[in-house]
C-alpha cells in the first residue's frame, strides 16, 4: 500500500497530525479503527435507515483510521511487527465484517436469506486475502504483498465504494458484486505472487 494516496492524506490532515505529539499511540487507532468497523457492520445488519447510512459513515471514518494508524506510527517512530500484523488483522476483520453485516441486513430484500450466504462468502474471500498477506511477507519481507498505487489510489481503496452505494441505495448490486469479485481478486492475488516468487526463484538461480 502507497502512503501517499489520497485517502492517506485526507487521515494525515484531519487525524495524524492533530495528534502528533500527543500520548496517543498507533495501536489506540488501530483499536479505535476496529471499533468504528465493527458498529459499521452492526449498524448494517439492522438492515434499515437511518442505520445503514450511519454504518456507511461509520465505515468510512474507519477507513480513514486505518490509514492514519500506520502514517502516525511512521511520522512518530513507533512501528512494529506486531503493530502492523494487528492493523492487517484489523482491515481485515472490519472489511469482512462490513460484508457480512450488509448481507444481513439485506435478507429482506429480493435474494432472502440467500443474501447472507453472498455476505458470508465476501468475509472469507478477503479471510483469505489476508492470510496470503500475512504469509507472503512471511517469505518475501515486509510491504512484498503490495500492487501499488495508480493515481492516487490503492486497490484496497476500491472499500470507498461501499459506503458510495449504501447512500445511493444499490446495496443489493453491490453485495453480489462483493460475492463474486472478493473471490476471484483472492485467486488472482495467489496466482499473481505465486507468478512473481517464481520469477525471483528464476533470476536468483540465472544470477
Amino acid at each position: 500500500m502507497s502512503h501517499h494516496t489520497w485517502i492517506h492524506r485526507l487521515a494525515r490532515i484531519t487525524i495524524v497530525t492533530p495528534l502528533i505529539g500527543s500520548s496517543v499511540k498507533p495501536n489506540h487507532l488501530t483499536t479505535l479503527r476496529l471499533t468504528t468497523g465493527i458498529c459499521a457492520a452492526g449498524f448494517l445488519a439492522v438492515g434499515e435507515p437511518p442505520w445503514q447510512h450511519i454504518g456507511a459513515g461509520a465505515f468510512l471514518l474507519a477507513m480513514l483510521l486505518d490509514r492514519a494508524d500506520g502514517d502516525y506510527a511512521r511520522l512518530t517512530g513507533q512501528t512494529s511487527r506486531g503493530g502492523h500484523i494487528y492493523d492487517l488483522v484489523a482491515d481485515a476483520l472490519c472489511n469482512a465484517l462490513i460484508f457480512a453485516g450488509l448481507g444481513i441486513g439485506l435478507r429482506g430484500g429480493q435474494y432472502g436469506s440467500q443474501a447472507i450466504l453472498m455476505g458470508l462468502i465476501a468475509g472469507i474471500a478477503i479471510g483469505v486475502i489476508l492470510w496470503l498477506v500475512i504469509r507472503i511477507e512471511q517469505l518475501e519481507g515486509a510491504r512484498a504483498a503490495e500492487l501499488g498505487s495508480f493515481s492516487g489510489f490503492d486497490p484496497d481503496d476500491a472499500m470507498i465504494i461501499v459506503p458510495l452505494c449504501i447512500w445511493a441505495n444499490v446495496m443489493e448490486g453491490l453485495l453480489v458484486a462483493a460475492a463474486v469479485g472478493t473471490p476471484a481478486f483472492a485467486i488472482f492475488f495467489n496466482w499473481f505472487f505465486r507468478r512473481k516468487r517464481s520469477d525471483l526463484k528464476i533470476i536468483k538461480r540465472e544470477g
